[in-house]
């Protein structure tokens, strides 16, 4: 997930609008945080809104002529792996390997952990993470925290959110002060 310095992961009034994480989207740092998170995952979820967005531009990216080999790794991944969408207003998927699913995020998280396979990667679907936050069902937290004050919008932790303890698994720092940061659930 994306955040600024003050804490949030969207900018006032138009949380679609992601226009100021693109300067530093693209740095070394911010695409090698990404190429590790989702090469050990075999299932991506997304809400209904970065569905549309992921999968409607990712793929594109694919031979795309001077496309950052990380990059177009990262779309062939999204295009080859299983995707879960959570949605109470989609019928069907029009994306290929795809489930769209109407039911509780922490009751679809529980029942996805009880399959076989790799990581879960939870793709910067807010709506997502806070409520597996607030269920206490993440078990890796990476950030990416970009030097802006965006100075109010959504923020990723709400109030109220159960205590807990974190250990730091791995830090990056990079261009423009972009930090990549991993943390861990401790149980």
């Amino acid at each position: 997930m994306s955040i600024s310095l003050d804490g949030h992961y969207a900018q006032p009034g138009d949380p679609l609008d992601m226009g100021w994480v693109m300067p530093y989207a693209v740095t070394d740092v911010a695409r090698d945080h990404l190429a590790s998170l989702w090469a050990p995952a075999t299932t991506a979820l997304l809400g209904r809104v970065n569905a549309e967005g992921f999968l409607s531009f990712w793929p594109t990216v694919i031979g795309m002529e001077g496309a950052d080999p990380r990059d177009e790794g990262f779309a062939r991944w999204l295009v080859d792996t299983d995707k879960v969408v959570l949605s109470s207003t989609l019928g069907e998927a029009p994306w290929e390997r795809t489930a769209i699913i109407d039911k509780p995020t922490a009751e679809v998280v529980a029942d996805l952990k009880a399959t076989e396979g790799g990581d879960i990667l939870v793709l910067s679907s807010a709506s997502i993470i806070k409520a597996l936050l607030a269920a206490d069902q993440v078990d890796r937290l990476a950030l990416t925290v970009f030097p802006v004050f965006l100075g109010g919008g959504p923020r990723l932790f709400d109030d109220g959110l159960p205590a807990a303890q974190w250990a730091l698994a791995s830090q990056a720092a990079g261009e423009h002060g972009t930090l990549a940061l991993v943390y861990d659930r401790v149980r």
